[in-house]
């Protein structure tokens, strides 16, 4: 489901268990779409595009959304997940993702899975920066990703 954001375009798509995916249009790491579930969701891609509204009209902080991940190794899952904990107004590091986690592998390692979020703005990977506190990779683009700490009062 196509729908429009203050920051462009984006892709809704979901599972009767949730929704599996957002990404802006011309957004680095995009799946192809045409081997995803496009079936009549209207729940979830309903309440998505409701709550991404909400968002970016300043009434929502957190999305209340079941996810269905269609990819994603069990460490990428786990970051995932870790990335919904990170507060509406707040950032974390690779570095500290990677600790959080007790992952050897580091912040590298953390960044690669941070970049292939399919739940863009729902799971916060724009709440990551780098060590030295500046914006580094994001798979919607850098001026997206200013754009929400921004709108978020981190800058």
């Amino acid at each position: 489901m196509p729908i429009s954001t203050p920051l462009g375009g984006m892709t809704l798509v979901a599972t009767e268990a949730g929704l599996s995916g957002s990404w802006f249009d011309n957004q680095r790491h995009k799946p192809s779409l045409q081997h995803l579930p496009w079936g009549p969701k209207q729940h979830w891609l309903g309440l998505a595009k409701t709550q991404i509204g909400e968002y970016f009209a300043g009434q929502r902080q957190q999305f209340e959304l079941a996810l269905d991940a269609l990819s994603g190794s069990l460490f990428q899952q786990q970051v995932w997940q870790a990335l919904r904990q990170i507060p509406f107004g707040r950032f974390s590091t690779y570095g500290e993702l990677a600790q959080h986690l007790n992952h050897a592998k580091g912040p590298r390692a953390v960044g690669m899975a941070v970049g292939r979020n399919p739940w863009s703005i729902i799971v916060p990977c724009h709440r990551v920066v780098a060590a030295t506190g500046a914006l580094t990779g994001y798979a919607g683009g850098l001026d997206r990703k200013y754009s929400l700490l921004r709108h978020e009062g981190l800058l």
